[in-house]
């Protein structure tokens, strides 16, 4: 926080997960959710228990129906498809179950039960080494607190008052962004939560500028203060001064004209000034992102995270079911390709009862990913078919993710190989020619990759979890979070080290890790020699712009340059430099 004492302006940074600029009065909120009072009863009550708790989940499941129904009048099919996800909780039945055996065994209020297994899978979700499914914990915790309050008789607390206002609350559910008057509240601001939870999401799709991750900021402020957002830069300003706000309003007129600028670069492509073209992808999780993919004008998906097909499920999918998903999928952004990922699974990322699972120490460097396909033979193969025969539908390539080494790649091209032979003999089509690549996220991958090069067809680099294992940095721990820098010297030369070992084997190579779409590193990627950069879709116009600016003998000079400075800071101010010159009126 910072202070400005003569005008007592405050100064609160988060993280902004919603752009634009809000300004009025606040009207705070505290968690109402009381603590769950745990009561014994008789043998004899256990079913009336069940009675409630049924009625519960059926008057839960009418009102997500009902928030699902209208958020698709208003803004969109696709946004009230993140309700899917909440009604999966409701219909459960490994998670039913586990409280009607709870119920039965510890002759407790069903309230109570309840809640002691859902915060059981919400705490194994949160734990997981990944940004989108961590936030699916959020989702439990909505369906858990709606379930609980019809439990209880209790009416959700109101969020919206009658006056337009700023909304500052220590968490807010999916459900609670839904049902916001949007007239009324301007913007948001609370303790918790993060970029990828679903109630960023729905601040975007409304348009709803907002900011999470301020830790205390209820305990700090009361209702009636005046405060400004800045969700692009995720500031709360308390009481901004006079210059403060006509800052700001020269902002708001820069954004205007610059998102009207970047929706006029749809159709255009990512071809830097001397003519060299950057193919820009997008990434998804699920298949109704596709929309957005197009709307945003990338060419094609260039990461389709597969494991969401495997989640929230008591049985895995069969081969069927995920031919169609990617079959449809890749018939949507054809001709353009698309490039599906192997499962991303482990031991914490599977329903308990699809496969046998342990516990782990450290799942980050565990049993996951292409390890576990490796020995789980059935499971692979049949996502390998399914993949297959989508493949003649669109320009499908497949993608294995951590990769360690070639004796690691060699088995899993064995297992593709075999694959084929049994779609040839049951006569069932695919491409032949479906390229294969391999995701270098590994430094031991990196320091390899001349070798690995020679039996793919591609390299996309996943630098999420490459900055992560070169540096030891755990990119969720907020103690250390501040180490995590893409550009460390260290990095700069791993990513080097991948291009130039594809270029050299006749191979592209490309970025779908969180690199791609920061647009003050895109200098460096460029020099470096990146073929592709993979995306979150909204990010799409922003990077094309920026592609568009630059030139590839600047850049290569910058990358020269990058490698003679010794620390982050400096290779980071170097590419600055380059960006602000080139594109400044994005970097704001």
């Amino acid at each position: 926080m910072s202070v400005n004492a003569e005008h007592n302006e405050q100064r609160f940074q988060g993280a902004g997960v919603s752009p634009g600029v809000a300004r009025g009065v606040i009207h705070v909120i505290r968690d109402d959710m009381d603590d769950v009072a745990r009561y014994r009863i008789e043998p004899g009550h256990v079913q009336h228990e069940i009675s409630r708790f049924e009625s519960a989940l059926i008057q839960t499941r009418m009102q997500i129906l009902e928030l699902q129904q209208r958020i698709a009048e208003s803004i969109g099919a696709k946004d009230a498809a993140i309700f899917d996800a909440h009604l999966l909780v409701v219909e459960d039945r490994t998670l039913i179950d586990e409280v009607l055996r709870k119920l039965q065994s510890d002759l407790c209020n069903v309230e109570w039960v309840f809640n002691e297994v859902a915060s059981k899978y919400s705490e194994t979700l949160s734990k997981i080494d990944d940004p989108y499914l961590r936030e699916r914990a959020g989702d439990i915790e909505d369906v858990t607190r709606r379930v609980i309050r019809n439990l209880q008789g209790k009416a959700p607390q109101i969020l919206s008052e009658a006056e337009p206002h700023i909304l500052i609350a220590h968490n807010l559910t999916p459900s609670d962004t839904a049902t916001m008057v949007k007239q009324h509240v301007l913007g948001f601001a609370t303790d918790l939560g993060s970029r990828t939870s679903h109630t960023a999401i729905m601040a975007r799709s409304m348009e709803i500028p907002a900011v999470v991750g301020l830790h205390d900021i209820t305990e700090k402020l009361e209702s009636g203060q005046q405060v400004l957002i800045d969700g692009t830069n995720g500031l709360v300003i308390v009481d901004p001064t006079p210059e403060t706000l006509a800052k700001y309003e020269e902002i708001e007129a820069w954004r205007r004209k610059v998102a009207t600028q970047l929706k006029e670069l749809r159709e255009t492509k990512s071809t830097t000034r001397d003519g060299h073209h950057i193919v820009l992808s997008a990434n998804i999780e699920l298949p109704d992102d596709v929309d957005t993919v197009v709307a945003n004008g990338a060419e094609g998906i260039g990461l389709y995270r597969t494991e969401f097909l495997y989640l929230n499920r008591n049985t895995l999918p069969n081969e069927e079911e995920q031919y169609e998903v990617y079959r449809k999928v890749a018939d949507r952004v054809a001709p353009d390709p698309m490039i599906i990922r192997t499962f991303d699974l482990g031991g914490d990322k599977l329903a308990p009862n699809t496969v046998d699972i342990v516990d782990e120490m450290n799942p980050f460097l565990g049993w996951r990913a292409i390890r576990f396909g490796l020995d789980n033979i059935d499971i692979f193969k049949t996502q390998l078919r399914a993949i297959l025969r989508a493949s003649v539908a669109g320009n499908v390539k497949i993608m294995f993710p951590m990769i360690s080494g070639l004796d690691e790649l060699r088995k899993t091209m064995s297992i593709l190989h075999e694959c084929k032979e049994e779609l040839r003999k049951s006569d069932q089509e695919f491409n032949e020619s479906t390229e294969v690549g391999a995701m270098i996220e590994i430094p031991s991958a990196a320091i390899c990759a001349e070798r690995l090069a020679e039996d793919v067809d591609f390299f996309s680099i996943g630098t999420n979890d490459l900055i992560q294992y070169a540096i030891a940095v755990d990119r969720v721990n907020e103690k250390i979070a501040h180490l995590y820098e893409p550009t460390h010297p260290a990095v700069l030369r791993l990513l080097k080290m991948v291009a130039d070992a594809a270029h050299k084997n006749n191979i592209w190579v490309g970025v779908c890790g969180e690199m791609a779409g920061d647009i003050s590193l895109i200098p460096l990627l460029i020099g470096l020699g990146m073929d592709e950069l993979s995306v979150g879709a909204t990010r799409v116009p922003r990077v094309k712009r920026a592609v568009q600016t630059l030139d590839v003998p600047s850049c290569r000079q910058l990358v020269d340059d990058a490698m003679n400075l010794h620390t982050p800071q400096e290779i980071l101010q170097r590419s600055l430099q380059l960006a602000n010159e080139r594109y400044g009126d994005l970097l704001g």
